[in-house]
This record gives structure tokens, C-alpha cells and sequence, in this order.
């Protein structure tokens, strides 16, 4: 299922309710007017669900700060990013790092969540859809910053030295739930949405921070 824009939606429920009446409809009477025609605009389908137009309380309020025209109040912007970090779910085993070749493949894997998918298939992670991450590779998005010596520029050298630590978390945490750390951020929540595995997880982390990733080359 493509996602719609709030403005287009707004903008197709204006249409409508134009239409059909005279005195033009308030921001909540419109708010659900949207809501119900996307609503009944998609069906489940295999494993694609309706369930995945639900917003959360962080999406619904960066939205309408959107709409809105002006960021998101400072205070209410850090309870969220302090309610998203609880659902950080950390390595069971301890370990952040996998193996940075398989980290490269599932990033260049956009595959995956559609209604032909099955629930049993590895997804991929669509990370070159938004960032540039290595220097070989040379199509890439700009919507996210370079990832291109990720860890070589934050000193990271050896990821097991304790020294790390703060910079081997923030990356799992980001990759995990990147509104635990910027609320209104654009990058999918990968781990907390299922998007990937924290197997997956692992071996991203490992091509952003391992010495021997070409991310680090």
C-alpha cells in the first residue's frame, strides 16, 4: 500500500465535502473525512493490513505539526523521543555487531511487506533509498545525510573498546526507533515497526561501525 501525503488527503476531502454541501467543513470534521475515505480506500490483503494507516501518537503529532507549518513544541518533542526509547529493545545476547556483508545486502534490499510477501520472508532494509553509504555505490538517495565513513568519523575503531560504547548504542537505538532520537524524524522505525529483525539490525550496525566495512574504508 502506497502511503498518501496528510496535505493530499486533505486536499481530496475538501474536494469532496465541496461538493456535496455549501459551508465549508472545519479542520476536525475534515481531519475525518480523510480518515474515513482512506479508510475505505484499502483492504488486507495477504500480509499488507489496513492496520498500517493507524497512527501513533508520535506520527499523529508531527503531522499536524506539519500541516501546521512549525515544529513540533521543544517539551513535547522529548516526551516523545523519551517514549520511544523505552521501546528500544536491545541484543538479547549483548552484541550490537553481525556480519557487515550481510548488512550490505539487506541494505540494498528494498524487498519485502507487500501483500505477495509472506510473513516468514527476511525483509530488507531500502537504506540506499535515503543515504549514500558506500563510495562504490552510485545510486542513492538524499533525503538522509551520507553514511559514508560513519564510524571511521566518530572514531570508532574498534567497536568492542568500551570508549565506543555511546556511539555503538545511539546506532543500534537510531536504527531501531529513530524517534527515540529526533521525534519527527523520516527514517522508517525498523526494529520497533518489524520492518527488520534484530538479527538484521546486527549486521547493519556492523556495516556502519566495522573497521572493515567499506562504510569505514
Amino acid at each position: 500500500m502506497k502511503p498518501f501525503s496528510r496535505h493530499a488527503l486533505t486536499a481530496a476531502a475538501l474536494a469532496v465535502a465541496l461538493a456535496g454541501c455549501a459551508a465549508l467543513p472545519g479542520s476536525a470534521e475534515l481531519d475525518q473525512l480523510a480518515a474515513s475515505t482512506v479508510k475505505a480506500s484499502f483492504r488486507d490483503e495477504g500480509i499488507a493490513k489496513v492496520d498500517r494507516l493507524v497512527q501513533d501518537d508520535s506520527n499523529r503529532e508531527c503531522s499536524a505539526a506539519e500541516v501546521a507549518g512549525k515544529p513540533l513544541d521543544a517539551v513535547r518533542a522529548k516526551a516523545i523521543e523519551d517514549a520511544n526509547l523505552k521501546t528500544v529493545k536491545w541484543p538479547g545476547d549483548g552484541k550490537f555487531l553481525g556480519d557487515w556483508k550481510a548488512g550490505e545486502q539487506i541494505a540494498q534490499s528494498g524487498r519485502g511487506l507487500t501483500w505477495t510477501d509472506t510473513a516468514a520472508a527476511a525483509n530488507g532494509g531500502n537504506c540506499y533509498n535515503c543515504h549514500q553509504i558506500t563510495k562504490e555505490e552510485i545510486s542513492f538517495g538524499t533525503i538522509g545525510p551520507s553514511l559514508y565513513n560513519y564510524g571511521k568519523m566518530r572514531g570508532v575503531t574498534d567497536p568492542n573498546n568500551p570508549a565506543s560504547r555511546p556511539i555503538v548504542e545511539y546506532t543500534w537505538g537510531k536504527i531501531w526507533n529513530a524517534k527515540a532520537y529526533n521525534a519527527c524524524s523520516n527514517m522508517p522505525r525498523a526494529g520497533h515497526s518489524g520492518i527488520l529483525d534484530e538479527q538484521q539490525v546486527k549486521h547493519i550496525v556492523a556495516l556502519l561501525l566495522d573497521p572493515q566495512s567499506p562504510v569505514n574504508k
